[in-house]
């Protein structure tokens, strides 16, 4: 390999036997760094790599130059194994989600940044940014800001987990009073009588056998979802076996205590004492729809008769 020396021996300038173009490399600030000079001439190579060698020694006086993995390398390395980690836990709109925010707006602020740049300040200074220059014209509304937070927040834990990052910075928005509180939406007890009086009265004049069975299951699912206080999506995901008839210890009624699948795991739900009349109904039509399904399956033979 030839091999050549400028500056005083602060940059070696080389060229490797299988390749036409000639390179050039560098120790500074605790790291080596290479480049090719994309030159096939000797001549043009040293004037390449001084120029370049003096374009690192700006920024590392004025304390550009980075030697450690960037913000890109971590929103990379996330990208690369959430997606596989949480297949079937997560829907593909959240993580595409997830995707849209690093490529559209943390990328664009953080990508060339050192992860032991992105200090509290830095990501106060980038909520300042979007709201000062929206993308769309408009400044994002808070919740739009705050999932842009928790992407940043996971791409900074991988980087912590790769051993890229020493520890997470604090992400919290300062100046801000504490969250609205939201309740969730309840009906009063007049609202509630008209809607299980109107799901009642779909299912009795439904025109046939099949409607008036699918009208049936949404007037318990209407009363199910009303008497838990669950959520649609966390409803969507319950199965028989999350819900069970069990007698409170509180106050001795039948209730329902219900294993709920949320994006936060799984929690613990009471119902009041409604529910277990109308549960057993659905888990009686249930079962009904099962035999059903299994005899047209399966032959079912008469019982052996004994001589």
């Amino acid at each position: 390999m030839a091999k050549h020396t400028i500056l005083g021996g602060k940059v070696h300038v080389y060229r490797r036997e299988n390749s036409r173009f000639w390179q050039c490399s560098t120790f500074m600030q605790g790291k080596n760094h290479r480049t090719s000079t994309k030159e096939e001439s000797l001549a043009s190579a040293k004037e390449f790599a001084e120029d370049w060698y003096l374009t690192l020694r700006g920024k590392q006086r004025s304390g550009e130059l980075i030697t450690e993995k960037t913000f890109k390398h971590a929103a990379d390395a996330f990208q690369a194994e959430y997606e596989v980690i949480t297949e079937g836990e997560r829907s593909p709109k959240w993580v595409e989600g997830h995707k849209a925010r690093i490529r559209l707006h943390l990328l664009p602020h953080f990508g060339s940044m050192g992860l032991s740049t992105i200090t509290a300040g830095a990501v106060q200074d980038y909520r300042v940014a979007r709201i000062q220059n929206p993308s769309n014209g408009r400044p994002p509304a808070y919740s739009t800001l705050h999932d842009e937070i928790v992407t940043l927040r996971l791409v900074l834990k991988t980087a912590i987990r790769k051993g890229w990052l020493d520890h997470l910075p604090d992400l919290s928005a300062p100046y801000r009073a504490s969250g609205k509180v939201v309740h969730r939406a309840w009906f009063s007890p007049e609202e509630y009588r008209t809607l299980y009086e109107a799901t009642r009265a779909n299912a009795k004049n439904a025109k046939n056998k099949r409607h008036r069975h699918l009208a049936e299951q949404l007037h318990d699912k209407v009363l199910f979802m009303a008497n838990t206080g669950i959520r649609p999506d966390e409803a969507n995901w319950l199965e028989y076996r999350d819900v069970e008839i069990v007698e409170d210890d509180a106050t001795g009624e039948t209730i329902l205590e219900i294993e709920v699948r949320g994006k936060r795991g799984v929690g613990y739900c009471k119902s009041t004492t409604e529910p277990p009349r109308f549960c057993r109904r659905l888990l009686s039509s249930y079962f009904k729809l099962r035999f059903c399904l299994i005899s047209r399956l399966v032959r079912i033979s008469p019982p052996l008769r004994l001589v």
